[in-house]
């Protein structure tokens, strides 16, 4: 193995070359690479033309759950579950001296855990022309199924306010002259040909109810939003579930009781978990199903408004139940309106949970597979008050 300088507690990083760092002209731009380096949200590692890692980022010792210190000096073969397809890739990226990318790579954690990636490789910059070192940077594929699912979610809540105002102005008046006239040419038809129009009658009826369901998407605005516990609503939606949707099914929680409080309008937010409640029983088929609660407190998700303000969503409240999961069709559009996996279901559930949460600029995400769903939902903090 190729003896390696020793890291000298991260105080200077392998990505500048030599004649750069004793250059004291220098000395802004390396600090400002070495911040760039430190803070890439990307797990991101430095081999050498043998393979061996010389460098990772603290966002790789976070990916592979490893210290700098225990990747640093192993062949980066020894992170892949697939060697001869990341062998082949090393190559073409030096012997083209350009960058590859390598979608859906297979990387190993500690206890041989495979976890799906997707890689790309780049020659690393340098004051040569050519350099055999590789920059490697990897991005977790469930990380962005997860944001993939919220930008869907945001979107799909977009497309139920426009679907409601649409059916709301456009349906409503045909459909009332549509019942009117029924009604009145069924005081004039004989018994043979009424219940025709009694027929008539009841299933504009029931399109109507299906307008006035739809209609709530248009009727989400949190106009009262306040500052409460999320465990007691919780609590609330455990007790209605119980009582309802998911009778005879085991209900577990794993609170956080060091949680502040959320700023959300609170019957809206509890119809959001009722909902979530419901999904999770409906998908839990004969005896043994559970649904479990879990709260926790992550400052690093944050995403931006139409206005380009910055959110921080730190709370997040996790639904996961052991019921059979979705297909891929169903996950792929399952915020949006009249998507259901339930032969009789309506497919609008999962739409107004993503509305309710657009409109308080909060956040949903999922994951799914057969024997374990889960949903995440994402919240702001309340507003602190500011002391006099």
């Amino acid at each position: 193995m190729k003896s390696m300088e020793p890291r000298q507690n991260g105080s200077r990083s392998r990505l500048l070359s030599q004649p750069f760092m004793e250059n004291p002209a220098h000395a802004s731009t390396r600090a400002d690479y070495f911040g760039i380096w430190t803070s890439l949200p990307i797990a991101a590692v430095v081999v050498d033309a043998t393979d061996h890692i010389v460098d990772v980022n603290p966002a790789a010792e976070s990916l592979f759950n490893r210290s700098a210190r225990s990747l640093t000096g192993m062949t980066v073969m020894d992170l892949s579950a697939e060697a001869s397809i990341l062998q082949e890739n090393l190559l073409h990226a030096r012997r083209r001296q350009a960058p590859v990318w390598v979608d859906d790579f297979v990387i190993l954690l500690p206890d041989r855990v495979q976890l799906p990636t997707t890689l790309q490789l780049a020659p690393l910059a340098s004051l040569d022309d050519q350099t055999d070192q590789l920059l490697l940077c990897f991005r977790s594929r469930e990380i962005e199924g997860k944001i993939s699912h919220g930008n869907r979610a945001k979107s799909a809540a977009r497309s139920a306010v426009g679907l409601a105002d649409m059916l709301s102005h456009e349906i409503r008046n045909p459909l009332a002259a549509i019942i009117g006239a029924a009604q009145l040419l069924s005081i004039k038809l004989q018994s043979a040909d009424l219940e025709l129009s009694e027929l008539i009658v009841d299933e504009a009826h029931r399109i109507r109810k299906l307008i006035e369901r739809v209609d709530q998407f248009g009727q989400t605005a949190f106009n009262e939003c306040r500052a409460f516990n999320v465990h007691d609503l919780l609590d609330r939606a455990c007790r209605s579930a119980h009582l309802g949707c998911a009778a005879g099914i085991r209900i577990d929680t794993e609170f956080d009781p060091s949680l502040p409080e959320v700023w959300a309008d609170h019957d809206q937010l509890l119809q959001v978990f009722l909902n979530l409640l419901q999904n999770a029983s409906e998908a839990i088929d004969g005896e043994g199903g559970s649904i479990h609660i879990r709260t926790r407190y992550d400052p690093f998700l944050r995403t931006r408004d139409s206005d380009g303000e910055e959110k921080i969503l730190p709370i997040h409240v996790e639904i996961i139940d052991n019921g059979k999961g979705m297909n891929a069709e169903i996950a792929a559009n399952a915020f949006e309106p009249f998507v259901s996996g339930r032969q009789n279901g309506s497919g609008l559930g999962l739409t107004l949970v993503s509305t309710i949460l657009n409109d308080v600029g909060g956040w949903i995400a999922f994951e799914s597979r057969p024997g374990r769903t889960v949903f995440r939902v994402s919240l702001p903090i309340a507003p602190q008050e500011k002391p006099v």
